[in-house]
């Protein structure tokens, strides 16, 4: 099964953060599933380096790339359709304001790709097609 992992999947597999455990973890490791990261989430990365929110030991465009090769993710570039899915993508009671977690679930609903995820809010999305795991 292909999934979307969210940012901060991506990271917690990356320093072998307690976080990424139960059936996430399985999720994450099954080799039948092929995992894919999003750019956005290199945005995401990028933006919280570049304002020191996120130390990492190298630049975050070395460090995806090194994550890309090492996991064997598959990448999946933002394009116009996940645009313009975010511009109509709900807001669900308490929904979320995030742009990069919107862009991942305006990718996820227009590829028809579960989002791996431990953000409970997500939840919220299931109603208009959103599938998570966690």
């Amino acid at each position: 099964m292909k999934l979307l992992i969210d940012t901060h999947v991506v990271l917690w597999a990356a320093v072998g953060d307690p976080r990424l455990t139960g059936p996430m973890k399985a999720r994450f490791e099954d080799p039948d599933n092929q995992l894919v990261v999003s750019v956005a989430s290199l945005w995401e990365i990028s933006i919280k380096y570049s304002i020191g929110k996120l130390p990492l030991p190298v630049v975050p465009g070395d460090f995806f790339a090194r994550e890309v090769a090492t996991r064997g993710y598959s990448v999946l570039d933002v394009g116009r359709a996940h645009a313009e899915r975010v511009a109509v993508l709900p807001f669900p009671e308490g929904g979320h304001r995030d742009p990069f977690d919107r862009m991942l679930v305006a990718q996820a609903l227009v590829q028809g790709l579960p989002l791996l995820s431990a953000d409970g809010w997500l939840g919220r999305y299931e109603s208009y097609g959103l599938v998570r795991c966690s």
